[in-house]
């Protein structure tokens, strides 16, 4: 086996920078379930431990204290309330109170509702978080706010909103987004030129195709995540663009509003087929995830999972663009040994 010759960090930014790292970079995304069996299989005693014994390259995320008004229980500084939602192998938060959903329009909204600052978090503990792991990719800052309109107002009147209220949408999108980058602008602040990926997400995908009409993305997001991804670039960030689904249509839009890396590559879904991911966009992005784990590693056998690493290693990996991880999060459903043979796999067949 090849020696390493450079840190994560290093091997992220060699990815980033079309440079050829010493391997392939593996980056690891589970549920607290999954990586507790993952950590009891392989008796590991935390998780550095099991970063080490798989050869991970996981980023360190940095981020504020919340040092704003008493929250109540199982409630965010948005109002919304949550409750935990047990589905067999775990549990997810789930908001079940959504504070703008009573209200019927803008001006009761502007009238009624206190949205957060970002004068209620404190940045100045974000220095300490990175010392000793300076050999680690950091991440920090970023947005994701039409996921908390779904919040503010239900998921359901959210995407009505988009056609009967756009007028609303578009006034809370402009405070969330205003939040997230004033938050972002303060982080990079408080360790200047330190935070290399900068999270500009918005899920925009299902199964079979948008979940949104292009136009709509065009006007409600692009704009605001422009905004977002200038700000990272400016600070030397890179932005890691997170959506599910199929999202093919979308994606010359997304490359040309400035994002650097796609994740997750969920390529079950429609148009997602990794052969022509890498044939269309393989020069101009960088691709993270790929390895399903709506079949594969929840699923299917070790050679199975073995396989189809070898392929993203070999297709998404061509011209040096690629991070290896799961396509998403990986369950608790997912045999160890599968997760096991993923990262196993990538560590034998990602020298470069």
């Amino acid at each position: 086996m090849p020696k390493e010759t450079m840190t994560p960090r290093e091997r992220w930014l060699a990815v980033l920078n079309r440079e050829q790292p010493d391997r392939v970079p593996m980056d690891y995304w589970a549920t607290e379930e999954a990586t507790a069996k993952l950590m009891k299989h392989l008796r590991c005693a935390d998780e550095q431990a099991l970063a080490e014994r798989l050869h991970m390259d996981r980023p360190v995320s940095v981020g504020p204290e919340y040092v704003g008004p008493a929250l109540p229980k199982d409630t965010d500084v948005f109002g919304c309330r949550s409750r935990q939602v047990d589905y067999g192998t775990g549990s997810y938060s789930e908001c079940v109170y959504h504070p703008l959903a009573e209200y019927e329009t803008l001006d009761e909204i502007e009238r009624n509702y206190t949205w957060p600052s970002a004068d209620w978090w404190d940045y100045s503990g974000i220095r300490d978080q990175i010392v000793g792991k300076e050999e680690f990719p950091i991440r920090g800052g970023g947005s994701e706010p039409f996921l908390t309109y779904k919040n503010l107002r239900g998921q359901e009147q959210a995407f009505m909103d988009l056609i009967l209220q756009p007028d609303m949408v578009h006034f809370c999108l402009d405070k969330l987004f205003d939040l997230c980058y004033e938050s972002t602008r303060r982080i990079y602040e408080q360790i200047p030129g330190q935070v290399m990926i900068t999270y500009v997400a918005e899920d925009l995908g299902g199964q079979e195709d948008l979940m949104y009409s292009p136009e709509q993305i065009r006007e409600f997001f692009l704009p605001r995540m422009k905004r977002m991804m200038d700000l990272a670039h400016e600070a030397g960030a890179y932005v890691f663009h997170h959506t599910d689904g199929a999202v093919r249509k979308i994606l010359p839009d997304m490359i040309e509003t400035g994002i650097d890396v796609l994740n997750p590559i969920q390529w079950r879904c429609k148009g997602m087929e990794i052969e022509g991911l890498q044939r269309d966009f393989g020069d101009q992005i960088v691709f993270h995830g790929g390895v399903d784990n709506q079949y594969t590693l929840a699923f299917g056998s070790v050679e199975e999972v073995r396989q189809e690493v070898a392929n993203d290693l070999r297709i998404l990996g061509e011209g040096g663009g690629y991070i290896l991880a799961p396509c998403h999060n990986i369950q608790a459903v997912s045999p160890p040994e599968n997760i096991v043979a993923m990262y196993e796999t990538g560590y034998e067949l990602g020298w470069t």
